[in-house]
């Protein structure tokens, strides 16, 4: 079956870095975009960024110079680099396809929590 399934999250103290893993299973996502997206409590989610299928990549301006997002050579795994962490980053962050075969797919989240 096919499946997004995120890692990587945890607690961290402001200033601080985590990197987030997306494992996709059951199909290749190597000809599509892929992308992260976060959601705090109480807020609507959000795009945090997105890379092309050549490993381009995108983000938004929150998070800009701040997070990376990068993909390996068999375009099965995407990472989030998150550097110079504010506890305003703190969400659960989901990776995340649209519209893949006419079908988006979305991970299960993972919780990311960032300490003053």
């Amino acid at each position: 079956q096919v499946q997004l399934v995120e890692s990587g999250g945890g607690l961290v103290q402001a200033g601080g870095s985590l990197r987030l893993s997306c494992a996709a299973s059951g199909t290749s996502f190597s000809i599509t975009n892929m992308n992260w997206h976060r959601q705090a409590p109480g807020k609507q989610r959000e795009l945090v960024g997105s890379i092309t299928s050549g490993g381009s990549a995108n983000y938004a301006d929150s998070v800009k110079g701040r997070f990376t997002i990068s993909r390996d050579n068999g375009k099965n795994i995407i990472h989030l680099q998150m550097n110079s962490l504010k506890p305003e980053d703190t969400a659960v962050y989901y990776c995340n396809v649209m519209r893949f075969m006419g079908k988006d797919y979305w991970g299960q989240g993972t919780q990311v929590t960032v300490s003053s």
